[in-house]
């Protein structure tokens, strides 16, 4: 009897055992596939991101081709000529009088903050408050500020040295983008700054997020009160012309109908006087990019970084002859370096090589790191630029730390914020948080749930549509009998080679492909699949859509490069000369007649000119699956 019992207990506790054990399997599993979700989603948002930027840095690279080759009286070049060169505005005291709001008054019916100058703290405090409650500050107090910091940053150096002092910390942050909760967030958990709190901002305060302005203004102010305790360093998105691309240009204009192109062109100014790098006590690097083999401090420290990009691109088209004017190549090097600094990702292996995936600054490796380092007596690079799912990476045997301090980046719970603390040791200590209160109360399987959301698909799911004619090209050459039909392996090397994403299309396919026969794809019913559709435009060349669709980012900066007082609209004989450029950039013809007919169909209240709602509402893609 005591045999049968104990026999009965042992296979209890067996099945106990095996039942655990299988939970944990599948627990593991479960982790596992989430994990993989995660990296696919990440993976979908961070190429989508650099393949715009990629464009972005060819088109750039266009305009300046267009600058050093096109004879000055070319149409083309006088059109863009202006992105280079400050036109009218040339001589500081013109600078001066150009911002004066001494004329402008503020009425009585004003009820945001009032300033007085010089900034306090108690200023700036006042400000912060007033932007948490939602308030505007009026366009007087926006130019005061802006004119008060264009003239403290033409006095400090391209590289702040900066010393920490005993039982003294300072605080660094990376990429902000306009997110003020992600800012107000900081300050709520490390303290506002001060000559006691030290900060060191590290670039991309603007651009995506909805209040770049706000950020900008906050900052600008406690670098008045504390011109020794917070430093600037300046980011790749600290530009106007990817600024026209990525939302600020728009924020200004939205906010500052009346005053917004004279702010827009005081911080374009602004922004070319913006520091490089920081140095803290001769030992820690912090630039917003990265670096290069031809990194050089003491190079860096003698550029004239106001109007290095303007000599760079400028003194060849400006030259009365064609051969090479005196210099020209020492201030290609010199832009060479800052693009270098502001651009650049590491790698993991040795090495320098052309940042390929953004377009701009190259990737570097361990070795490099581990010469320039050397080479100037360091001992750690803070870098920024990249999103990190913590806030935070190591790289480089822990001599290259990146600091990102954007939360909730891509969307909802893809990553964390975090800043660095650091004392006299140099030890750096990391604070990570989620601006998002909803987020903050996600559970975890809701939290991995909301990254493969539909907002992920839905930009992939737009980016494979306006590619759609490529596609389909590309897949009827795996298609020699015409049936319709692809295999999987096909459609993913397919959609690949045309998208040059580096996206693992084949794991992917379960949410992209809504049904396969037999391992077989029907790409006709797939694009269809797509569930996207495209404003009714009657135009006679269907092939000009297509361009327009895969280009739409290129067209809307050339529109507003164009649009040179921000009225909001063009010209046809302006819209004609947009497409010029961009079938100049892409090398490709796009007749006259399509053109007309194009502005003909986008001017839907037919006033003889576009403005750039209209163009807006020529691009936009409705997705339909949203809707059923």
């Amino acid at each position: 009897f005591v045999s049968k019992k104990n026999s009965k207990k042992g296979s209890k506790q067996d099945s106990v055992y095996i039942a655990a054990l299988l939970i944990q399997r599948w627990y593991r599993q479960y982790v596992a596939r989430l994990e993989m979700r995660r990296r696919c989603t990440w993976n979908i948002f961070q190429s989508i991101e650099y393949a715009g930027e990629q464009d972005q840095i060819k088109l750039y690279n266009f305009f300046g081709f267009l600058m050093d080759h096109f004879t000055p009286a070319s149409s083309e070049r006088n059109l863009i000529s202006h992105i280079f060169r400050e036109n009218e505005i040339c001589r500081d005291t013109d600078w001066e009088r150009y911002f004066c709001y001494k004329s402008i008054e503020v009425p009585e019916s004003y009820t945001g903050p009032h300033l007085t100058f010089p900034m306090t703290f108690c200023g700036v405090s006042k400000l912060v408050e007033a932007f948490k409650h939602k308030q505007q500050l009026h366009a007087r107090y926006v130019l005061q500020i802006l004119g008060e910091t264009w003239r403290l940053l033409r006095i400090l150096p391209n590289i702040n040295y900066v010393s920490i002092c005993h039982n003294q910390e300072i605080t660094i942050c990376g990429d902000l983008h306009g997110q003020f909760e992600d800012l107000l967030l900081i300050f709520y958990k490390n303290g506002l700054p001060s000559s006691e709190k030290p900060y060191v901002f590290n670039g991309d305060f603007v651009d995506r997020g909805k209040n770049s302005l706000e950020i900008l203004l906050i900052l600008f102010g406690f670098l008045l009160v504390y011109p020794n305790d917070v430093h600037l360093n300046r980011g790749n998105h600290e530009d106007h012309i990817v600024n026209l691309r990525y939302g600020f240009t728009k924020e200004i204009l939205g906010k500052y109908r009346v005053h917004g192109k004279k702010i827009l062109k005081l911080l374009q100014k602004i922004f070319s006087w913006l520091p490089l790098a920081t140095v803290i006590d001769n030992k820690v690097l912090i630039v917003h990019g990265g670096i290069s083999d031809m990194t050089d401090l003491n190079v860096i420290a003698r550029v004239d970084r106001h109007k290095v990009r303007e000599d760079c691109k400028m003194n060849k088209s400006d030259s009365d002859s064609d051969s090479e004017p005196e210099g020209k190549e020492t201030d290609e090097r010199e832009w060479k370096q800052i693009v270098d600094l502001l651009w650049s990702d590491p790698m993991p292996q040795n090495g320098c090589i052309p940042n390929e995936v953004r377009g701009g600054g190259c990737y570097f490796g361990p070795d490099v790191t581990e010469e320039v380092l050397e080479r100037h007596n360091l001992q750690l690079l803070i870098r920024s630029h990249e999103c990190k799912q913590d806030g935070y990476e190591f790289c480089h045997n822990r001599k290259v730390l990146t600091i990102f301090s954007a939360s909730n980046y891509y969307e909802v719970g893809s990553n964390r914020g975090a800043y660095i603390r650091m004392g006299c040791d140099l030890v750096p200590h990391f604070i990570q948080y989620q601006a998002s209160r909803t987020c903050r109360e996600l559970t975890l399987r809701q939290r991995y749930a909301a990254k493969t959301s539909d907002i992920t698909f839905k930009s992939l799911r737009e980016t494979l549509f306006v590619h759609k004619s490529d596609l389909i090209s590309a897949f009827k050459e795996f298609d020699p009998n015409n049936t319709g039909m692809i295999s999987l392996r096909h459609w993913a090397s397919a959609t690949e080679n045309i998208l040059n994403l580096g996206l693992p299309w084949r794991v992917l396919r379960s949410q992209l492909v809504n049904s396969t026969k037999y391992g077989m794809v029907d790409y006709q019913q797939w694009i269809r699949e797509l569930s996207i559709t495209e404003p009714k435009l009657e135009i006679s060349d269907a092939s000009i859509l297509d361009t327009m669709y895969k280009n739409h980012s290129n067209l809307e900066t050339i529109f507003r490069i164009i649009d040179t007082d921000h009225s909001g609209s063009i010209s046809f004989e302006e819209f004609r000369q947009t497409w010029k450029l961009l079938s100049s950039h892409l090398k490709t013809e796009i007749s006259d007649e399509a053109i007309a007919d194009l502005a003909q169909s986008i001017d839907f209240n037919k006033d003889g000119s576009i403005d750039i709602n209209e163009f807006m509402e020529a691009f936009r893609l409705v997705d339909l699956s949203a809707h059923t």
